[in-house]
Formats: C-alpha cells, sequence, structure tokens
C-alpha cells in the first residue's frame, strides 16, 4: 500500500468512526425520554413545594409553595412568574374549578382553604376543614371538589354553593387519591392504615379497603387507564405496585426514593415519578406490568411535578439550594 493509499485509508476510517460517534449520539439524543427545556425561576421562594394546579384557559401554573407559606402563579406563554399570593399557612393543596374560575388553596398549618377567583384572583372566602387540609381534586363529571384532611376524611364541596355537601370518613389521613370517571369510585392513599380505601363516590362511602403488608409509606397515586391499573408508589422500600380494578396485584418493581407525585403518559403508555432524591423515574408499561426506562437527575428534595397533556409537558418543582433560586424544570416527554 502507498503512502497516499494509506493517508486515504486512515482519513476513510476516521470519517466512519465520526459517523459511528455521531450516530449514537442522535440514537442516545431520540432514547431520551425527557429532554429538559428550560428552568423558571420562583420569587424568592425557600424551603419545601408542594403540589400545583393549573388554569388551561389562561395558560396559568399554580404552585403551592408549603415552606414559604404563598403561592406563586406562573404565565407558562411567558415562563415567569407574574403573582405570588402570601398570607398562607403551609399550602399544600392547590385545585382550579373552570366552572365558576375559582382557585382552591388547602393549608396544613390551620385547616383552611382559601378561595381565589377570576383573573386577578380575587379573595373569594374561606372553608375551614379544622386540621391538616392537603391534596386536592376536582371532579367535572360531577362538578365538586375533594380535599383530603384531618385524621381520616374527604371533604367534598359543591362549588357553586363553596359549601361543605358530605364527609366521606377514611381510618387514617387521607395522602394523593384519584377519581375513575368510569365506576365513580375513588381510590385513596391512607399510609397511616396501611391500605388503598376504595370509596363509591355517588354513595359517600368507603366501601372496600386493599391492605398493604410489604411496603408502607403510600403517597402518590396514578390511573392507568387504558391499563385499568391503580398505580401507587411507596417510600419503604421504595417500590411501585399496580393492582387491578379488584385490588388484585399486577406489578411490583423497585424505584427511586422519597417519591411524592406520579403521572401516567397515556399517549406513550409511561409512568413519570418524582423521587425526592433528586430524579424523575420513567417507566414504560408492557403488558400489565412496567420496565424502567431512564431516569433523569433533577436535584435533592425534587419531588413534586405535574404532567400537562397541553401543553405536552412534565414540570418538576425544585427547591432553592446555596445560591441557586427555587425554579420550576419544564421537560419535554419525548419522542
Amino acid at each position: 500500500m502507498s503512502v497516499n493509499q494509506g493517508i486515504a485509508l486512515a482519513c476513510a476510517l476516521a470519517i466512519v468512526g465520526a459517523g459511528l460517534v455521531f450516530a449514537s449520539a442522535g440514537a442516545a439524543a431520540v432514547r431520551a425520554p425527557l429532554v429538559l427545556e428550560t428552568k423558571i425561576p420562583l420569587a424568592k421562594v425557600r424551603g419545601r413545594i408542594d403540589h400545583f394546579a393549573v388554569d388551561l384557559g389562561r395558560q396559568r401554573l399554580f404552585v403551592a409553595e408549603l415552606g414559604n407559606d404563598s403561592v406563586d402563579v406562573i404565565d407558562l406563554k411567558t415562563e415567569k412568574v407574574i403573582r405570588t399570593i402570601t398570607g398562607l399557612k403551609r399550602p399544600q393543596g392547590v385545585g382550579y374549578v373552570a366552572s365558576t374560575d375559582t382557585l382552591y388553596v388547602s393549608n396544613a398549618g390551620d385547616g383552611s382553604v382559601h378561595l381565589f377567583q377570576g383573573a386577578d384572583l380575587a379573595p373569594a372566602g374561606r372553608i375551614d376543614l379544622g386540621d391538616d387540609a392537603d391534596n386536592i381534586r376536582v371532579d367535572p363529571q360531577s362538578n365538586r371538589v375533594f380535599i383530603g384532611y384531618g385524621r381520616g376524611a374527604l371533604a367534598v364541596i359543591d362549588p357553586m354553593t363553596r359549601a361543605i355537601v358530605a364527609n366521606i370518613p377514611l381510618q387514617a389521613h387521607p395522602e394523593a387519591f384519584q377519581i375513575d370517571p368510569a365506576s365513580r369510585r375513588i381510590f385513596v392513599n391512607v399510609p397511616d392504615a396501611r391500605q388503598i380505601a376504595v370509596v363509591d363516590e355517588e354513595a359517600g362511602k368507603q366501601i372496600a379497603a386493599w391492605p398493604i403488608r410489604d411496603a408502607t409509606a403510600n403517597f402518590p397515586m396514578a390511573l392507568d387507564k387504558d391499563g385499568h391499573l391503580v398505580v401507587a408508589a411507596f417510600r419503604n422500600p421504595a417500590t411501585l405496585m399496580a393492582f387491578g380494578e379488584d385490588g388484585s396485584a399486577a406489578a411490583k418493581l423497585a424505584i427511586c426514593g422519597d417519591a411524592d407525585d406520579l403521572f401516567v403518559d397515556a399517549k406513550r403508555h409511561r409512568v413519570y415519578i418524582s423521587c425526592g432524591e433528586g430524579l424523575v423515574e420513567i417507566l414504560e408499561r408492557r403488558g400489565s406490568g412496567y420496565e424502567r426506562i431512564g431516569q433523569i437527575p433533577t436535584a435533592a428534595g425534587a419531588r413534586t411535578s405535574l404532567l400537562l397533556s397541553d401543553p405536552d409537558r412534565l414540570f418538576v418543582a425544585v427547591r432553592a439550594s446555596g445560591k441557586e433560586p427555587a425554579a420550576i424544570w419544564v421537560f419535554r416527554p419525548a419522542p
């Protein structure tokens, strides 16, 4: 082989090698299940951040800032904080009722629920539940607001009259719960009773309990409607469990630690779990079970999140640390 032929061969091999590197990098990018798009700084927020709600009509995101006694309002179009609601007492849950254009904010500090209405979020009243007002779910089908609180109950509120129309007793304080629009059943995580409670919404009472014997601290929950599964995450040990609609065990696998929110991406048959250890876990449904397809690093304590189908984004709350301000990290699911 001549010198010129050797040089040509070396160049050809280099080009092929570079092509393989770029192809590999491109494939990795395609395979990444979540892509960080932007970070939205919050307004001088310190301490723990809790749950989210959204006003889709105005494209506003509400962030419960438990450790800061405030709620930030983010304009999703401009990706900026446009308002901070103060004077709250450890706000945990937020829920937006489109039918009355009202934001509900539940407070752990005094058990109150504060209401804010309209484009300017003018104060619109207060409902006192008495103790540890927590997760909020809005059910457009029945036009009711459900709020977990106290030592074990779901308060049912009529948003038209802003009155408590029922209290559904439970065996201990409820954490995350989900309403199945098809069966009109409510599935409730009740960690201190080591169970998932099943509530008949129309009857207003608990009708079943699924005992949990091999894990504790079941906080987040979601419904995988296509798979007909109730999905719950446990902190001790860090485990995801899926149950059939009759409570039968369908799947179980180890996940990241200190989970506080999980969401089902029906479009991609995925589950996203935000964990305080500093990860978002991504699972994909395979048959009646799930398989891990990725872990995306976030930050310590970033355990609350919200998945929106429109826009197609996952929002993760990241606490302030050192010189880094608190922020909402915005991820785009891919592909």
